[in-house]
């Protein structure tokens, strides 16, 4: 059966005094995903925890050649990729353009629509009240998902 995992949140640049604490803390997230036999993993190509999370599944594929990484692209956001970002969408499996009617309610039908996706589900928290990642989380235990919390 194949078991989905996705990650949400914070769709900014990580604090560099947080990034290397991210970083273990998805790469454990992402181990331990891959110990449980997921391999089908989506992410909102977005600075932040997208990003990261895509690029320690990209270093991941050696050792797991059958993960599979299916990106959601916001396409006012191509204007502005870099190179090395470039790159590591040529490495995903699968990309999916949002459409105009969900960029009209973005970014919660795309949190919806991840999550629906997904059995496991991994947050990335600044601690913010009023954040999106809080409708997300709520969401993910409403859809009574395996919720993995990363804080910042």
């Amino acid at each position: 059966m194949k078991k989905t995992c996705c990650v949400i949140g914070y769709h900014k640049e990580i604090p560099p005094d947080k990034l290397d604490e991210v970083r273990r803390e998805l790469e454990r997230e992402i181990g331990a995903a891959l110990e449980d036999g997921y391999r089908d993993f989506l992410t909102l190509f977005e600075e932040g925890a997208g990003m990261l999370f895509a690029r320690l599944l990209k270093e991941q594929r050696e050792k797991y050649p059958d993960i599979y990484l299916e990106v959601v692209l916001h396409p006012g956001h191509f204007d502005r990729f870099t190179r090395e970002q470039w790159e590591l969408l040529s490495k995903s499996n699968g990309i999916k353009p949002l459409c105009e009617e969900c960029r009209q309610d973005y970014p919660l039908s795309v949190t919806r629509n991840l999550i629906g996706q997904s059995e496991r589900v991994i947050a990335v928290y600044n601690g913010q009240a009023d954040s999106d990642t809080i409708y997300a989380m709520d969401y993910a235990r409403t859809m009574e998902r395996d919720l993995r919390i990363i804080k910042i």
